[in-house]
């Protein structure tokens, strides 16, 4: 199979709505997506799998700022095009500066909804949140309008930022064919095929980092617990 049939695709978009609407931590949803989508689309678990190996061999994230070191500012717009500064956000106490995929990333969509259900206790630390993407204005703001996220979605167009945090990632390929059905060239403004590691850095209000996930494997991600905990840990 080279691509997704329009059959498979719904099995996968059902396959979503059952997994976000179980009761589960974070991790337990997205191992039970990652379950579904092996058994609805076999060769696309399996060329991840490929990916992940690369990734790991290329050494690709373990350059990310780690705690202790600086969080590297950065000035991007918004959904609705305002410039938002790093600086400006962590005056007001620690602030978790999450990388997402896209709005398309079952995963991404996973774990979003997870933090929008725990913003209140977020916001209760006397913290925040701010997501980037790689995507253009238009699919930022469908990503905070469909997950209905009270934070941010910054644009990160052509991967700049990620790119200087060793997070920027091609996908190779045999990515490329199987998500073929996938306008991204669309999404992103090019065709480059290059997307972040989704990954997770508490900076605090001095600007340093506290605590950070980055998993080459896109398909794990910060559980909930931990990173209220390091939230809390950096006020």
């Amino acid at each position: 199979m080279t691509s997704l049939s329009p059959a498979d695709a719904e099995r996968l978009k059902l396959a979503f709505q059952r997994c976000r609407e179980m009761d589960g931590t974070l991790s337990e949803q997205l191992k039970a997506y990652a379950a579904a989508g092996r058994e609805i689309f076999p060769a696309y678990g399996e060329a991840v799998d490929r990916l992940v190996v690369r990734i790991n061999e290329n050494g690709d994230g373990e350059n990310a700022p780690r705690p202790g070191e600086p969080m590297p500012p950065f000035v991007l717009p918004d959904e609705s095009g305002r410039l938002v500064a790093l600086p400006a956000l962590v005056e007001r106490g620690p602030v978790a500066v999450m990388f997402f995929r896209g709005h398309w990333c079952p995963y991404c969509g996973l774990n979003v909804r997870a933090v929008i259900k725990a913003y209140d206790r977020i916001k209760a630390l006397g913290a925040d949140v701010v997501a980037i993407m790689p995507e253009t204005q238009e699919y930022a703001a469908r990503f905070k309008t469909e997950a209905d996220a009270p934070f941010p979605v910054l644009t990160d167009l052509d991967n700049g930022y990620a790119l200087s945090l060793n997070l920027a990632i091609w996908l190779g390929v045999e990515i490329e064919r199987l998500l073929s059905y996938l306008d991204m060239a669309s999404f992103h403004g090019n065709d480059g095929w290059i997307l972040p590691i989704p990954a997770t850095f508490v900076v605090g209000r001095d600007g340093m980092v506290k605590a950070r996930f980055v998993d080459p494997d896109f398909r794990h991600r910060m559980a909930i617990e931990d990173l209220l905990a390091a939230l809390k840990d950096a006020r």
